[in-house]
């Protein structure tokens, strides 16, 4: 049996698909920060657009072994956060919020066309705007019981589809309170990489809610 395959979009780490892997599926992420595109091993890299990718991920779909599909559009144009920045952007490039939005748009339709549960993330933003209100909201901690370094605040929406289940939330209570080492992460050029990246407890928990029931894969 070909080995199902769960699509990562805008996805430098590969935190989010690490669980999928470690049970034997294979994975995709997408991203043109990647050094270079990688079809082998388990985990192909794509390091390119959502745009530039959509050959290459019609075939999966079409195959009909997609098994999920979490797109991470870029934050950096749309969350409420940097909304004192907006305006300079807008003086640059008049449409420097429509070309975020067209990513997230991107990742939607690929979640749609796949058949499969997808999920597009955002912190508060103006994607709302675009896409309505979020189907959930969570914060890192609350899969802190998954991954004890997942204890901080980053308030996250959700929209999502094809049957994605949102995981129980499972917080490690005696960790305390939750820290905001995100809102103070330093300037720099890893900052948006730092901030973006998929919490640990979050991904094993949409594993655990999402796997296909009844299915075994072999690595």
């Amino acid at each position: 049996m070909t080995r199902p395959v769960v699509i990562s979009l805008c996805d430098l780490t590969g935190n989010f698909v690490a669980p999928w892997v470690e049970a034997g599926y294979r994975a995709i992420l997408v991203d043109p920060q990647h050094e270079a595109t990688d079809f082998g091993g388990a985990v192909m890299k794509l390091a390119m657009t959502v745009e530039e990718a959509t050959p290459v991920l019609g075939e999966y779909v079409r195959d009909d072994i997609v098994a999920l599909v979490a797109g991470w559009p870029p934050c950096t144009d749309m969350a409420v956060s940097g909304a004192r920045w907006f305006e300079a952007k807008r003086q640059a490039d008049p449409m420097f919020q429509a070309k975020a939005v067209a990513v997230a748009e991107q990742c939607r339709t690929i979640g749609r066309l796949s058949g499969a549960p997808w999920l597009v993330e955002n912190p508060v933003s103006v994607l709302r705007r675009v896409f309505g209100k979020a189907d959930h909201i969570f914060d890192p901690a609350d899969y802190s019981a998954l991954e004890p370094a997942d204890n901080y605040t980053k308030r996250t929406c959700l929209w999502t589809g094809g049957g994605f289940v949102m995981p129980t939330p499972q917080r490690d209570a005696s960790l305390g309170t939750p820290d905001d080492r995100i809102h103070k992460a330093p300037p720099g050029p890893e900052r948006a990489n730092f901030r973006s990246a998929t919490p640990m407890g979050f991904a094993r928990a949409v594993f655990q809610a999402n796997r296909p029931a009844g299915i075994e894969v072999a690595a």
